[in-house]
Order: C-alpha cells, then structure tokens, then sequence
C-alpha cells in the first residue's frame, strides 16, 4: 500500500516514532521528570563510586618494597636486595599499609552505606512509576503490531464519548424489568429513508426508560447526523463517528425517562440516519437501539408532550425544520391544568453553518477568495430564538459542537468529541406564560435562529437570519395538576407576563490588512455581547444572564485561523410567593481552535491544535432535564486538548494523526464520577477508568471527509452536510 510514496517499512517506522514522541508528549512534565530522577540519581551515584574505588585501588601500596631485577642468560630472574633494608623497614611499611587499606575499606564502607541509602527511595520511586513506563510501551508496541497486521483484521476500534454513565436504579416492587429490542438496522443508501417501526409499550408498570444504542461500521464514510423520533416529537440527536477500513464500533446509553408521557402510549418510531453509499464512500453503519423498563420510582417527568416540529411522522419522514428556509411556526391549545411548562430545543449548524463560532462578518467573506475562497458570514455569534405569539419568550445561546470529521480527523480516534454522541437540549421555562396560554384558544410557538450584521456605522445588530442550515426542533414539556382550582386559574387568565428583553450589547472589531503582493494578508476581528432577559408573572419569574465573546484572526492570506470563544451564563425560574423557590443552572463553552491548511499541486496538509469545555452546574428542577440529562443537582465539568494532523496526497490514501487529552468530573443523582483519559494516534495510552482495556492502533487512512471545507469551513471544495 502506497503511503505518500514511501515503502510500508518506512511508513510504518515513521508512524512508531510519531507514536512513541506522542505517547511522551501526552504525559504531564512533573510525571516524566519524576519518572526519570531516580534513574539519574542511581546512575551519577554508581559513577563515582566506581571512579573512587579505582582511584583508591591506584594509591594502594604492595606488600613488599619493589627490588631491582636482573634477567640472566639462561632466563631467571634473579633478586638483588639487602636484607637488612628489608629488616630495618619492614615494620613501618606494615603499619603504613594497614592505615592506608583502613582508610580505603572506611570510605568504600560509606561509599557502600550511601549507595544503599539512595538506592531504596530509587527503587521505590521507579515501582511508583511502572505503570506510566508500561502504558508508553504498550502503547508503542500495540502500534507496531496494529501497522505490521494484515488489513483484512476483523478487530473492531472501540470509538466513545466520555460522560457520566447512566445508572440503573434498584428494581422496584410489580414494575418492570424488561429489554425490549427497538431497532436493528443497516443504513446504507439512507438518505431520505429513514428506519420507521411501530413501538409498543409494555403490560408491565414502569417509570425508567434507558436506551442501549450500539453501531458498528466499516469503509469509508462520513460522520453523519441522526435523529430518533417517538411521532413528531424528536427524542434523542446523535452523530456517527468516521470509520476505518478495519472497522469501528461504539455504545452508547441514554437516559430516556423525560419521555415517559410519550413512552406510555403507542408510537410510530422513527430514526433518521442520512446516509450515501458511492464508489468511495463505502461505509453503512448498523445500529441495534434497545430499551430497558423499571419501575424505580423514578422523579416525575411530563404529563404532556407536544413537539415543535415539521410533524412529518404520518409521511414516515423525518420533522426537522431546516432553518432558515422553513417556517417553523406551530400552534397549540395549552391545557388550563398545567401548572408547570418548558421549552427544550434541540439545534445544530450543518454545512455553511456547522463551523459558525469561526465565520466572519458578511463584509468580509470575500476578503480572500483568491486563496482560501469564499468565506461564511453573520459573525461567529449565533442566538436561538423561541417566539410565543410573536413575542420573545427566551433565547438559547448554544453549545459549539464538534462532530467527528471537523477540524482534523486525528482528534477524535478513539475519543470523540464532547457531546457528539448526545447533543444537549438546553431549556427555556415558559411558566411565566401560562396565564396568557391557559385561555382555551390556539397560541403559536416558533424558533428562529439569528446571527450578526454589521451597520453602516460600525455597529452590529441581530441580522435575523443566518446561513445555510441549521436544523431545529422543539418540545414543550407540559407538568399538568388535577388540583389547581378552577378560581385561581380565572385569576391569571387575563393577566399578560412581564417581559424585560432589552436588546443584546454588542461590541465588535474589524481589521484587514492588505498584502503587498496583492490581495489580503490578515483580518483580525472579534465580537463580545451581553444580554439579560426576564419575563414574570404573579406566579413564576424566568431569567436569564447570558455573556459571549469570540476573538478571531485569519493570516497567511487566509489559510491560518485561530478563534478563541467564551459563551457562558446564568439561568433561574423562580416560584413566587410567600416563600419563593429558585432553580438555577450556570454554564460556560470555553472554546479555542487553531487550524493552518497547505495545498501543493498534489497534496494537502492540516495542522491544528484545540482545547475546548463543557462546564455546567445545576440545583436541579421539575423532572429529568434534557439539558443536564439527570433529575436533581448536578455538576458537570468537562475538557478537552490536544494536537491533530492530516494529509493527503493525490493518487495515495489520506491519512490523520494526533493526541487528545478528556478529562472528566461531574455529579449526578449522587454519585460522583471522574475519568481521565489520553489517546495518540489512535491507541489509548492513559486512563483511569478502571478495568479499561488499552485500544490498540488501528488504520489512520479511509477517513470520511476529503476537502479542506468540509473539515474546516473554509478552502477548496464544498461543505459538509448531515
């Protein structure tokens, strides 16, 4: 197999020096310097007390005095001394001689004594030290075996997303304890058919729904972007990770239980993976989901679920919107016994819109189109909208998510990135609204999703719109109570909520710097905003405290970026009264990538480094939230770092190497749970998860996405697409 020209055998004694620099590179200083004391220490020790015994052996005097020799003619050697020299001084040389081999056998004796000394705390730090020098070794060597095997191995890599696993709470008297199989299918040509089946829920009495999703994949292929629906309500968003040519597998296990209402009842089941099966996109992707149900005396969830979708289910379709070319406009009548509502919306940029935290000002998408193309604009800001009857209700600032083909590929083997496996479904509580809903008539619900535009004057304002696409749904999670009273709901009806929503305060900078060999060399641009937004009614006050700045820079003509980016904020519904009640969530995005491209007449490189967190706290709220996924108080602190390569050359396999660092603490339901991990190239070289087994190397090449575009949102070719 060609590798950039050169031989399998040079490819492969490149690819272990990558390895072994790497594996070094992702342990922390302190650990290799640690690692390597003792056994300096040990060695300098050892060398002096060598040279000090072979200078003390070279000053010993002899037994005797040395006499003068005369050889004669038949060869002996005959002696000629006076005896009575002999006799006059042998006594002092043999005293000189014990006090000089005393001396000697003293310091050698302390030699000895201090060797020994600084040999135990050696020997010690070294056994502390075994794992760390076994987990570099191991790593090396499962990469040697990994590229010398035949590449028809039947080995799986293991791909996964770090979190906090779902646990499974004790059984509970006359509930249920049943698997039940949803879905096992092959998405080959997919794309518009989704999988679509009938879900029958079980006899038995549960609470606690949990969902096993388990895929395999082979080939060539592109992440991909799925949806699973209950009806026209959508339940759960995940990604694909990029196969190998050698094959991948994964599992993931969600907490379901938030969709009780819609799990209790008969439903049409439908989950959406786009697919493409070419000449060069070979991979399908066969995935099982399977269900759990107990009866745990779970939290209390939802009485009501009403989807703000395309409700395409009677079609057997998917009911996303695309934003912007649909109207995402819905209308409902809202029960008057609710006496609790809350928005999630589930959300993410795809194609000019997937790298959005990196995108430009619209008057500065042309700025390098003669080397990097045409670049994607509204700013790297971005703001989810949720509309009731025309009138802003809450905003969603959202999470940058990373699927597993962005920036450079070498990230996110074996490790992918944050969240690609469950995107979050942030929450906007619209109980302040219900004295306006709960008046027996239709009210309309709409998302919209907006980004930056730049006025005449140098100031930005909300532009309305963004590019193309993001894909959008809804659900409103209705908490209904049989005992409200007929009067104190009369009393609220005529009542319209509060709403305090100044516009957003923006600051921006733009700055372009014209090359001298024509065209443009840098633009520097950056943009911060705050906003504050409160809607209350006589029973309930919504708040939100949000921040965001993102400071970006293109050089080299275009083909270097970096963008640091910082969304964070503080979210409360507060229930009013004579003793009010708070709960809050506070979060922060921290994001920093920098990615460089390089196109030659027959190759093209990526080099990238990035370094990003998921941050959330929560005092918790009604039910399970779908935003930290858990019922009750949570904590949530997640990071990850680390450098990737790629390359490609024209006629050759491409191929992406790298090292990621996840280091994971969070708290859920009341347990505590921590992991930290490290990869390079593939092999896991460091956890701490116990009992994991160390994934070994396995094939860099067959990677999904083929244009600097698609992995990075701008340069040669076209974007991605779910």
């Amino acid at each position: 197999m060609a590798f950039f020209g050169s031989s399998l055998a040079s490819r492969s004694s490149l690819f272990l020096r990558l390895t072994y620099l790497d594996a070094l590179k992702t342990l922390a200083p302190v650990e290799v310097q640690f690692a390597a004391l003792p056994i300096l220490l040990l060695l300098l020790w050892t060398l002096a007390s060598i040279v000090l015994v072979l200078w003390s052996r070279s000053r010993q005097p002899g037994n005797s005095t040395p006499s003068p020799t005369v050889a004669n003619s038949t060869g002996i050697v005959k002696v000629s001394v006076s005896t009575k020299v002999i006799g006059l001084s042998s006594g002092r040389i043999r005293s000189e001689q014990h006090r000089l081999v005393e001396r000697r056998d003293s310091r050698l004796g302390v030699n000895l004594a201090v060797t020994m000394i600084l040999l135990i705390p050696c020997v010690l730090l070294l056994l502390g030290h075994v794992r760390l020098i076994c987990a570099i070794h191991d790593g090396y060597h499962a990469a040697e075996r990994s590229i010398l095997q035949s590449s028809d191995s039947t080995d799986l890599l293991d791909v996964f997303q770090v979190y906090q696993p779902v646990t499974f709470a004790p059984q509970g008297d006359n509930g249920c304890d049943l698997d039940l199989l949803l879905m096992e299918h092959v998405f080959g040509a997919s794309y518009g058919e989704p999988f679509v089946g009938t879900y029958e829920p079980p006899s038995c009495k549960f609470d606690t729904v949990q969902i096993n999703m388990t895929v395999t994949s082979r080939g060539r292929q592109y992440d991909r972007l799925a949806l699973m629906y209950l009806g026209d309500a959508e339940v759960f968003r995940t990604s694909t990770a990029e196969p190998t040519s050698t094959g991948i597998v994964w599992t993931y296990i969600k907490e379901m239980s938030q969709y009780n209402a819609l799990w209790q009842q008969q439903q049409k089941l439908i989950f959406d993976l786009g697919n493409i099966i070419t000449d060069v996109y070979t991979g399908s992707f066969n995935v099982t989901l399977t269900a759990h149900f107990s009866y745990t005396k779970n939290a209390r969830t939802a009485d009501v679920i009403l989807p703000i979708s395309a409700k395409q289910s009677a079609s057997n379709s998917s009911s996303a919107f695309t934003v912007p070319s649909d109207n995402t406009t819905v209308s409902y009548t809202i029960p008057a016994a609710a006496s609790r509502a809350v928005v999630a919306i589930s959300a993410c940029g795809q194609s000019q819109e997937e790298f959005w935290w990196s995108n430009v000002f619209s008057e500065d998408t042309e700025d390098f189109t003669d080397t990097v193309g045409e670049l994607y604009g509204y700013s790297p800001f971005r703001e989810i909208q949720l509309y009731i009857d025309g009138i802003l209700a809450g905003v969603v600032w959202p999470f940058p998510i990373i699927f597993t083909g962005g920036v450079a590929p070498g990230f996110w083997r074996p490790i992918v990135g944050i969240d690609a496996f469950d995107l979050r479904q942030p929450e906007i509580d619209i109980s302040p609204f219900l004295p306006l809903l709960q008046d027996g008539r239709e009210h309309s619900f709409e998302i919209r999703v907006t980004g930056l535009n730049i006025t005449a004057d140098g100031t930005a304002t909300l532009a309305g719109t963004v590019g193309s696409y993001w894909i959008i749904t809804g659900n409103i999670f209705l908490y209904t109570d049989d005992e409200t009273s007929s009067k104190d709901l009369i009393s609220h009806k005529s009542t319209f909520p509060l709403v305090d929503a100044p516009a957003p305060k923006f600051t921006v900078t733009r700055h372009l710097v014209p090359s001298k060999i024509g065209g443009n060399d840098t633009l520097s641009y950056s943009v911060t905003a705050e906003r504050t937004f409160i809607v209350s009614s006589a029973k309930y006050s919504w708040s939100q405290k949000l921040s965001f700045s993102n400071y970006g820079s293109l050089n080299q003509q275009g083909y270097s970026q970096v963008n640091k980016q910082l969304t964070s904020g503080k979210v409360a519904i507060t229930e009013l009264g004579d003793k009010p009640t708070s709960s809050e969530t506070t979060f922060s995005y921290p994001l920093l990538v920098n990615a460089t491209y390089g196109i030659t007449s027959n190759s093209l490189t990526i080099d990238a480094w990035m370094k990003r967190g998921l941050e959330i706290d929560s005092s918790g709220g009604p039910g399970i939230s779908t935003y930290t996924l858990v019922s009750g108080p949570s904590q949530l602190h997640t990071t990850q770092s680390g450098k990737a390569q790629y390359k490609s050359v024209t006629g050759a396999s491409s191929i992406s190497w790298g090292n990621t660092a996840d280091e994971f603490h969070g708290t859920a339901n009341g347990e505590a749970y921590s992991r930290s991990v490290r990869a390079v190239n593939g092999s896991v070289v460091y956890d701490t998860q116990p009992g994991t087994k160390a994934v070994s190397v396995h094939d860099m090449t067959a990677l999904g996405r083929g244009s600097v575009r698609s992995m990075l949102g701008r340069g040669p070719g076209n974007p991605a697409s779910s």
